[in-house]
């Protein structure tokens, strides 16, 4: 058996250019891959015996035999067998001969419901709900005349109006899924037909399914003869086009991207037979390439000016010999030559199945990518809908399948897949092909049996699409719900809001209270008859029990229908559509709408919008969300001078500290860089009149680094910086574009902004590149092509923290370019070399970092042709393994980047959002705590920290940099600290905390970073380093986890008790944003993975503070103060019945006509009540922003507490005795009679009189809470209480009414009734209006107080605006009033240090860490320098290095940041010392 060799050792000295072998590094792989299956060398080692016994053990049953495929102790059901034009193996057939495998359909159903089952799936999804379940109850029991029950139906009404409604609302929500799943399953897709797939079953369709299909088919035949008959015969024309038609063979042409204009052939050519059946998708045949010819390389290295030659293209260069991959194609094998590919639906894909994809069209399943229109194989993906990441992503074809490009291919193609089981895991893929690889001058001899692996970089997922690819051809290996995207399709965790698990809690006191009044009256009706000679004998005709025990059993249950409404089953309907609408409120915004990205603020949880009006405690993630994340490179460093000019945002702040008059400092700056930005401009055309180069687009403003470069430095820093340039330009993976046009335009597409701001820096200098052809990089420097060979690419991942690119220069050179995180590089660079370069960069990097700047290193190694070989072959092992291939790789990568040479460095800068600085501000002043997690480094986020107003020039930052492997040090840190508060860390100082609500007082803050945080997580010293927390006003933690940043979280929110909110925007803030109580998801650079998990979508950070201190407060204030009145409502109501029940023995009888209990809810006193919900304002949303200390009583959740349940539940108590008892006290002297003498004695009479004036009393008393009264407030609430006049009307006047017939006329007659009205309702009302005007005249809230401002025209100005914009930092916050003007240094108050000692960012920074020792840890020989460094690297003393670099220089000179004690923090001298850890 063989196997397919990347460098095998009778090939050539000199190494071909490979194509890159990527990895899934987005994602660490786990372990888990060992126990499926172990390397391909590793199992083909074992295989022994002749090609017979392999087959036989290939196709025995046992999964374990002698050279069978499958590891020992395996599973064979672990192992999914693909098979293309292969004979079944016996193991994978059933005694018919039929394959046992039973592979998912392709059709995906997301809906719950069809037109047959949706009545009874509805109803019983529905009645999991215990409240409806107890409403039927209910209803049941008025069935029986026994209990009382006078109206079933009637009694029904209220359930069948709440199943209705929510049905009607679950039938449109799933009609518009079964739309959206009819349009994907009948998605159009090329697929192979009339050709045996052995792989697929037919469908054993029962006989119920084959009776709907038929229904269906029947239906959509007549909806289509109708439609023919109106449009003529054109309908049935478009479906048979649609099933037949074809793409012609233009459609399947080579690709020939916008980037790339390819002068170099690919490697991989196809001799393929001419001729072409008739029938097939015919494609453009791949022409043979011609290989380029290289003459040996002359005598004598070339220096890097040498890459550069206008005549270097006129050297020698090595031949490159081709690599054999091998190929699928058996074309001896005799086909019928019928196959060929038709557009047919997703539905009908299978396993096993050829498909082909076009440009931008969608995948539909995971499929293997056999080749494509590219000559080397690539296509390129976008999978936003799968990940959330708008960048494009590469997918190679597999080496031995590129060949098979045609229908008649597919049919003489014969392999075997061995794939993995379905997994969800979205960046993994174990797999292998297998052939025989038959010799093309014996075709009938014995093949060898050879085996490729398969990655996840050759997979094509389902919910993807192909983008800048002509075409794509692959075979199907998971379909439907087997593929990753449904695997994934898992809803983000249910959120439930606090006010409903505290309303829960109420519902419960009101069932605890229901059995009570209940079973009392079970209890009196039981002992009442019981006793005897007493009234019942007379006047009744005897139980309905019979006996005591059974009458008391009777009237319970009677109980039960008779006070059902203390129960408020309407109440979680009505709070419903209150936040439904609330929703739609937020969602129709103008002011939170993004017009950059045409996006609203979009709630995906519409049930916890009052949760946005609790929040105490904000968790942000950096780039992204609180920056820009759109980079501009800025400065750089090479071979030890500084280049670039730029004032940012973090410079600012920091003069801003030092009393510097920043705007007048800031205007000189801005006309400075704009002078330099011209020179620069004229200096760049007049070396090379650069095409790409667009005026607008420079960042990177740097006249020296220009006459630099035109070597007026001298010809050292002239290669040095051309070298650097060169570097910056090879080192990437990104996708360029190319814009036709006067200037043409190259645009860059990159996995990072951070690589495209490089790659765009690089082309504005004169160093373009043009785009990739095969292995080629192909370049435009300063006006001249040069090709360079990319072999390998290692990419970066956040635990590498860097990238490398192994590239042949066009002399036959091998380099690698190495850049990444400045600790990183330093750390493997040649140990005891460019000690001088080493340390001018450190200083460099770190006057990037104090100016917020986001550093990286660019280094290199120059590889010889032999130990490149070598260390392919290890590579090329790694990338065929099938176990822990991802682990085995970074190794294998690791071991090369050694021993680097260092070439400069790299500043970019992420600029601050709009509104970022006065949100945060806004949101401290409202009593909001801002912690900030980030990846970043420290002096990064500080800096940040202080631009955005969370950092002060008068807190001292306490600083933990701990060991992470010294605990005891940590413990000692967090004592230390907690002394200066005065606290030990105990659970008396816990519970303290976690009862106030105030915000710390502006001294501190804590800066830590990930190592350190998680010692502090650690169950012994998380309590006190959550007290430690709460004592400082802002947190800062550094280079974390995602999983980090979810158990920062989930420990402020359980330790503290306190609501939480996340906010990010890529997919590492998804884990916090999913454990926060309420996610917000930012729609920006890094894709939509964190707004798919999040429960808001918002455009921009600033928007923060209208969805939180608006519709947050709003919402909380308004859900808060209609539970509150719907507990009451009820009571007065249902009280009202009890107290009746007192003078008939609780025998149920009923005060009210039945219609009036079922009604109550339903219609009397529900939309005021719900209208309250949706439109009371205390104030409006300028006013909120204008006064953000009003959401103080959000975070102390004073709005809805138990002590106000429990007083309006006494309230309702008070009015129902008012309602019921003023109507006794009237009736009990001597009963009314109408104007003819009828007598109103009834009780269906009384009950008239105390419902009307419960009803009025209820809805006037939500109007008394009510803030904001409109028309259409006062118009409902009117409306409402008239309805129960006009059903007492309408209902009475019929026959049906019975005892209640003419009630109303009767009633509504008499002088009596109307005076008892109004002054039952007056009485009722009296003591909250009473109370209510001396709270807000003698002890008024906050928002009384401001209301009244609002009368007296205070607030007048906010009619200026539009939209109230909340003024800078230093006219709200008093804790940061000095932030934004300038502050005298002779007024401030003695720091912790000599002022010449200061460091340049707060004045009295606490490092902790202070045994710890970096060199005893990095093996430093920091001593020991080579004092003849490389030519192109020594340090140019006499360069003017700008004004730039003097301002920060003359900031920098006072002090050394006392940073240097800790680990993390990379300064300058830290840096200088570091040595390699690591050994080649």
């Amino acid at each position: 058996m063989a196997v397919v060799q990347f460098g095998a050792e009778d090939e050539a000295t000199i190494s071909k250019p490979v194509r890159r072998m990527r990895w899934a590094t987005q994602r660490h792989a786990g372990a888990g891959g060992s126990r499926k299956r172990r390397s391909i060398m590793d199992r083909l080692h074992r295989r022994v015996g002749s090609k017979d016994e392999k087959r036989k053990s290939t196709a025995s049953s046992s999964p374990n035999g002698e050279g069978s495929t499958i590891d020992e102790g395996l599973d064979n059901s672990n192992l999914r067998r693909i098979f293309c034009n292969v004979p079944l193996s016996d193991d994978m057939k059933d005694e018919d001969g039929h394959i046992i495998a039973n592979y998912a359909r392709n059709k995906i159903r997301t809906a719950k419901y069809t037109a047959l089952s949706f009545v009874p799936k509805n109803l019983w999804f529905q009645f999991h709900n215990i409240a409806n379940i107890y409403f039927l109850f209910t209803i049941i029991l008025t069935i029986f005349p026994i209990f009382g029950g006078a109206n079933p139906g009637l009694s029904a009404v209220p359930l069948i109006s709440i199943l209705t409604v929510t049905a009607i609302k679950d039938a449109v929500e799933d009609w518009r899924r079964t739309v959206l799943d009819n349009e994907l399953n009948n998605s159009p897709i090329h697929r192979l037909v009339e050709w045996n797939n052995v792989n697929s079953v037919e469908d054993n369709v029962s006989l119920w399914r084959r009776t709907k299909k038929a229904t269906t088919r029947v239906m959509v035949k007549f909806w289509r003869l109708i439609n023919s008959l109106k449009k003529g015969r054109q309908a049935q024309a478009d479906e048979d086009d649609f099933l037949a038609g074809q793409r012609p063979s233009i459609d399947t042409r080579r690709t020939h991207r916008n980037s790339t204009y390819s002068f170099r052939q690919s490697f991989q050519f196809n001799n393929r037979d001419s001729q072409e059946e008739a029938g097939a998708i015919q494609m453009t045949p791949v022409p043979s390439p011609v290989l380029d010819q290289r003459n040996p390389q002359t005598d004598g290295q070339p220096s890097s000016a040498d890459y550069l030659s206008p005549d270097f293209h006129q050297k020698p260069d090595r031949t490159h010999a081709r690599r054999e991959y091998g190929s699928v194609l058996n074309k001896s094998r005799q086909t019928p030559q019928t196959a060929r590919f038709k557009r047919d639906y997703w539905k009908n894909v299978q396993v096993g199945d050829f498909v082909r994809i076009y440009n931008e069209e969608p995948i539909p399943a995971d499929v293997v990518v056999l080749s494509t229109s590219d000559p080397d194989g690539a296509c390129y993906v976008e999978t936003k809908n799968l990940d959330g990441e708008t960048n494009l992503k590469v997918r190679q074809a597999l080496h031995c399948t590129r060949d098979v490009k045609h229908a008649r291919d597919c049919e003489k193609a014969e392999f075997t897949i061995e794939s993995e089981s379905p997994h969800p895991n979205l960046y993994e893929y174990n797999g292998a092909i297998k052939w025989m690889q038959h010799d093309a001058n014996s075709p009938d001899g014995p093949g060898r049996e050879m085996v490729e692996p398969i990655t996840i970089n050759n997979i094509l997922l389902r919910g993807c699409s192909i983008q800048n690819t002509e075409w794509v051809l692959g075979m199907v290996i998971y379909t439907g719900l087997q593929t990753k995207i449904m695997l994934n399709s898992g809803a983000t965790p249910t959120k439930r809001a606090k006010l409903a698990r505290d309303v829960n809690w109420n519902v419960m006191y009101n069932f605890i209270i229901l059995f009570l009044m209940c079973l009392v009256s079970g209890i009196v009706q039981g002992v009442t008859w019981g006793e005897g000679d007493n009234s019942l004998n007379f006047f009744e005709y005897g139980s309905y029990g019979g006996s005591p025990p059974v009458d008391g059993f009777v009237t319970f249950w009677a109980g039960v229908i008779l006070y059902q409404n203390l129960v408020p089953i309407s109440l979680f309907i009505s709070l419903e559509i209150v936040r439904t609408v609330q929703a739609i409120f937020i969602h129709s915004d103008t002011f939170m709408f993004y017009d950059k990205l045409g996006y609203p603020c979009t709630p995906k949880s519409w049930n916890i919008s009052d949760d946005l009006g609790q929040i105490e405690y904000i968790f942000s993630d950096k780039t992204g969300t609180l920056t820009q994340n759109v980079m501009e490179f800025k400065k750089c460093t090479v071979n030890g001078v500084s280049y670039g000019e730029a004032y940012t945002e973090a410079m600012a702040g920091m003069q801003r500290r030092e009393g510097i008059d920043v705007e007048e400092v800031s205007k000189k700056a801005h006309e400075t860089i704009a002078k330099s930005r011209v020179q620069m401009l004229q200096l760049l055309r007049s070396i090379h009149d650069n095409p790409y180069l667009h005026d607008e687009e420079l960042t990177f403003v740097a006249p020296d680094f220009v006459s630099h470069l035109s070597g007026r430095a001298g010809e050292e820093q002239k290669a040095a910086n051309e070298h650097f340039m060169l570097a910056l330009a090879l080192c990437h993976t990104v996708i360029t574009e190319r814009t036709p046009g006067d200037p043409p335009k190259i645009e860059f597409k990159a996995q990072s902004p951070d690589e495209a701001a490089l790659v765009a820096t690089a082309r504005d200098c004169g160093f373009t590149v043009l785009g990739r052809s095969g292995d080629d990089i192909r370049l435009n420097v300063m006006g001249e092509e040069r090709s360079y060979t990319v072999l390998n690419t290692l990419e970066f991942n956040s635990s590498r923290k860097r990238m490398s690119a192994i590239i042949r220069m066009p002399d036959g050179k091998i380099i690698l370019f190495c850049k990444g995180a400045d600790s990183i590089i330093y750390s493997r660079l040649a140990r005891g070399q460019q000690q001088l370069l080493r340390k001018a960069t450190a200083e460099h990097l770190e006057m990037f970092a104090r100016e917020g700047l986001r550093t990286l290193c660019i280094a290199e190694r120059v590889l010889s042709e032999e130990e490149y070989q070598e260390w392919n072959k290890s590579h090329d092992l790694a990338a065929q393994s099938l176990t822990d291939r991802d682990v085995k790789l970074e190794e294998v990568a690791s071991a090369i980047e050694q021993d680097l040479t260092l070439l400069g460095g790299t500043a970019i800068e992420d600029r601050l959002q709009d509104g970022v600085p006065d949100t945060i501000s806004l949101l401290a002043t409202a009593g909001i705590k801002l912690w900030v997690l980030t990846g970043d480094k420290v002096e990064t986020a500080i800096n940040i920290g202080f631009s955005c107003n969370l950092l002060s020039n008068e807190m001292d930052l306490i600083v933990f940099n701990i060991d992470k492997d010294d605990p005891d040090s940590a413990g000692y840190e967090l004592d230390t600290n907690l002394a200066k508060f005065g606290l030990t860390g105990s659970d008396e100082e816990l519970i303290a905390a976690q009862n106030n609500h105030e915000p710390p007082a502006p001294t501190h803050a804590l800066i830590v970073d990930g190592d350190t945080l998680k010692l502090m997580l650690s169950p012994e010293l998380k309590q006190k380093f959550l007290i430690l927390c709460k004592q400082c006003k802002s947190v800062l933690c550094c280079r974390v986890s995602p999983a980090q940043k979810a158990a920062v979280v989930q420990m402020v929110k359980t330790g503290l008790h306190v609501m939480a909110l996340a906010i990010g925007d890529g997919a590492n803030d998804v884990a916090m944003i999913q454990e926060a109580d309420v996610g917000v998801g930012i729609a920006g650079e890094e894709g939509r993975q964190a707004v798919m998990s999040s429960d808001y979508a918002i455009g921009q950070f600033r928007f923060l503070q209208r969805l939180i201190l608006v519709h947050g407060r709003w919402s909380y204030r308004r859900l808060a103060e209609t539970i509150a009145n719907f507990f009451y409502k009820n009571l007065v109501w249902v009280f009202a019945l009890f107290w009746y029940s007192i003078y008939n023995n609780f025998d149920g009888s009923y005060l009210f006509d039945f219609t009036y209990i079922i009604l109550v809810n339903l219609a009397f006193t529900s939309l005021p009540v719900i209208l309250m919900g949706i439109f009371d304002q205390d104030v409006d949303d300028k006013v909120s922003l204008a006064v953000p200390q009003l959401y103080k009583t959000g975070i102390e959740q004073k709005e809805y507490t138990q002590k106000k349940f429990w007083l309006y539940m006494l309230d309702g108590l008070y009015q129902s005795v008012i309602c019921f008892f003023m109507t006794y006290l009237v009736y009990r002297p001597a009963t009314g009679v109408t104007d003819n003498g009828l007598d109103l004695s009834d009780r269906n009479r009384m009950g008239v009189f105390v419902a009307c004036s419960a009803v009025i009393a209820s809805n006037t008393y939500i109007l008394l809470n009510t803030y904001r009264w409109d028309w259409l407030t006062v118009l409902i609430n009117v409306i409402s209480t008239l309805l129960i006049f006009f059903w007492t009307g309408v209902y009475s006047s019929v026959d049906s009414a019975g005892q209640f017939y003419q009630a109303a006329r009767e009633v509504f007659g008499t002088l009596a009734f109307w005076a008892l009205t109004f002054l039952t309702v007056t009485i009722c009302l009296s003591p909250r209006f009473t109370i209510k005007a001396i709270q807000k005249i003698y002890f008024p809230r906050d928002v009384d107080i401001i209301r009244e401002q609002v009368i007296t025209g205070k607030f007048k100005y906010l009619d200026d605006y539009e939209a109230y914009v909340p003024p800078t930092a230093r006219d709200l916050s008093p804790a940061s009033t000095d932030l934004g003007k300038p502050m005298d240094v002779s007024t401030k108050s003695a720091k912790s240090m000599p002022e010449d000692e200061r460091p340049i960012y707060p004045p009295s920074v606490a490092p902790t860490a202070t045994t710890h020792n970096p060199r005893s840890q990095n093996g430093s020989d920091g001593t020991g320098y080579t004092a003849s460094l490389e030519f192109r690297h020594q340090q140019q003393q006499s360069v003017d290095r700008g004004p730039s670099y003097d301002r920060v220089r003359q900031s920098m000179e006072p002090v050394r940041s006392s940073f240097e004690a800790t680990r993390e923090f990379t300064s300058a001298a830290m840096l200088s010392r570091m040595e390699s850890t690591h050994e080649a």
